[in-house]
């Protein structure tokens, strides 16, 4: 499973390439602007350059409306910039058809400037509260738009956790649809230590994480801390080996 961590800005990637070893993907994102807000391009462009050059920049694009024009130009800028994996929210699409139509924009976009780029189809587990695309709709628009990951999140952050809108079992069948299709399966929205049993026995392959490697756990206030980081890490390696080892996972 690899750990995906989204600080705010260029200090807090400085705090990420502190410890870089403990980490695997860093996520370049504006939280003020949402769930999956869009950072600027000249962000994404000085967070890469803070990080180390084996360590893959991820960037969202936001919580998109159903525009394909505007969300692959979007992407295009996105990649342009340094990121080398593209998310984007399906905030704004209510069917299925709608998300491809999206995502195959955005993948022919980014692929046509970087073919090793990896683009990932991002729904919510609260759809229910905004109204979007069922999250167990994602992985199949990922496929059959040609993007590479399927991704959960949650859309409103209001201190309720992925958990709580798509329970283990649903999460479960999520990864199990995007593997059946050859997809990365991505999990995040306010994750913390004590969900990492249930992420590694369903397979997760990408977990992301902002408010459990903060000062306080706040996502908002506090600031990533290097050290928490290197204990998310030194969890999820335990899982792990529990995991390898034919262990129950610890609840």
């Amino acid at each position: 499973m690899l750990l995906l961590i989204s600080p705010d800005g260029v200090e807090e990637a400085l705090d990420c390439a502190k410890a870089a070893q403990h980490l695997d993907i860093v996520d370049v994102k504006k939280p003020d602007e949402g769930s999956l807000g869009a950072n600027f391009p000249w962000v994404i462009r000085e967070i890469r350059e803070a990080v180390p050059a084996d360590k893959p920049v991820s960037a969202t694009v936001g919580d998109v409306p159903y525009k394909p024009g505007t969300v692959a130009q979007a992407a295009l800028g996105a990649v342009v910039s340094g990121a080398t994996y593209i998310k984007v929210g399906l905030y704004g699409c209510t069917t299925p058809d709608q998300g491809i139509d999206v995502m195959r924009a955005v993948v022919r976009a980014v692929k046509e400037h970087n073919p090793d780029a990896l683009v990932v189809a991002s729904g919510y587990a609260d759809a229910h509260r905004i109204g979007c695309v069922n999250p167990l709709a994602v992985p199949d628009i990922a496929a059959r738009s040609g993007a590479d990951a399927a991704m959960l999140d949650t859309a409103v952050k209001d201190g309720t956790r992925l958990f709580d809108h798509v329970p283990p079992d649903v999460c479960a069948e999520f990864v199990r649809l995007a593997h059946g299709s050859g997809r990365l399966a991505a999990l995040a929205g306010s994750v913390r230590h004590d969900d990492l049993g249930e992420l590694t026995r369903i397979g997760t392959d990408i977990v992301g994480v902002r408010g459990a490697v903060c000062e306080s756990g706040d996502r908002n206030a506090g600031r990533i801390q290097p050290h928490l980081v290197a204990a998310f890490r030194a969890e999820m390696d335990r899982h792990d080996r529990e995991r390898t080892a034919g262990l129950p996972a610890a609840r």
